[in-house]
């Protein structure tokens, strides 16, 4: 092996921050140093890592191959060094991505408990849809993700964690409101604002409406749920949401949950995890100290 870790650490430095100078700031190195150490590697692989878009340096085609392998092999390296230093195996940084729901109704008590219980652990939160969530896991970006929904994906480890469920929400104004029951014919015909396809919640509705509705109109996707929530107390529309989502909206009644027993709106949140990731004790904290909470 003719490259060094170091030479990889500079390379994901520079990935990260697009920038030779700032790099070096991270890295703590002078602006020359990273400079050689990106021309060296850049020489042993015999390939141009980055290409320059005005003043930023963008990965080129070969580093984008090289990005990921060189995560995992960064992270490798941190779990060598954890492991021959117990009294640290509690202490570190652990990168998390979660799904919207996640972050806004259910993180802030886990970090607060974690920072309570294990001072010495940082948490690196991202926030994206489920979809995003597995593909960052996949990348190398995150060590762990929580994500609303099931994970199918061979790479991934998943762990059911907790039960959640989806409800149908209007305004109090609209005309389905009325009624004891909106049956599948009125779902068909409604106008839909939604998340968008990725979404945890939109898996979950798509499955739900599979065989029970041929189509739904959906007028218009957002990423944000507030976004959604303000469409349906301002129109005619319906949305799926979680009901941690839309529980204060509808104590408050500035939307109603209307009644749709033919669909199956259950669903779980789970932890999940790439299949070739080596054990990882600070993983192993989150999960247990969330599993706790859930109890």
């Amino acid at each position: 092996m003719k490259y060094s870790l170091k030479q990889i650490s500079v390379f994901d430095a520079i990935a990260s921050e697009q920038s030779v100078s700032a790099a070096a700031r991270k890295l703590s190195m002078t602006q020359s140093a990273v400079s050689m150490s990106l021309s060296q590697l850049e020489s042993l692989l015999g390939r141009p890592l980055f290409t320059r878009q005005g003043n930023r340096l963008v990965l080129s085609h070969w580093g984008h191959w090289l990005r990921p392998r060189a995560r995992k092999l960064l992270q490798d390296a941190k779990q060598i060094e954890l492991g021959l230093h117990d009294q640290h195996l509690l202490s570190g940084k652990l990168g998390l991505g979660v799904s919207q729901t996640v972050a806004e109704h259910i993180m802030p008590n886990l970090i607060a408990s974690l920072d309570q219980h294990f001072p010495e652990l940082r948490l690196s939160l991202t926030v994206e849809n489920s979809d995003q969530v597995i593909q960052g896991l996949l990348s190398h970006d995150y060590d762990l993700g929580i994500i609303e929904g099931r994970c199918d994906d061979s790479r991934m480890n998943y762990l059911p964690w907790i039960e959640d469920r989806l409800v149908v929400v209007a305004s109090p104004h609209h005309a389905y409101c009325s009624q004891a029951e909106v049956t599948p014919i009125h779902l068909q015909q409604a106008q839909w604002v939604m998340r968008e396809h990725g979404a945890g919640t939109r898996r979950v509705f798509n499955a739900a409406i599979h065989g029970v509705i041929d189509k739904v109109n959906v007028w218009k996707e957002y990423s944000q749920t507030n976004v959604l929530k303000a469409l349906v107390k301002r129109g005619g529309y319906l949305s799926a949401l979680p009901w941690l989502d839309v529980e204060k909206e509808v104590t408050a009644g500035e939307l109603v949950v209307l009644a749709t027993p033919s669909l199956k709106l259950e669903r779980r949140l789970g932890f999940v995890w790439r299949q070739d990731a080596p054990d990882n004790p600070l993983r192993d904290v989150v999960v247990n100290e969330a599993k706790r909470l859930a109890r």
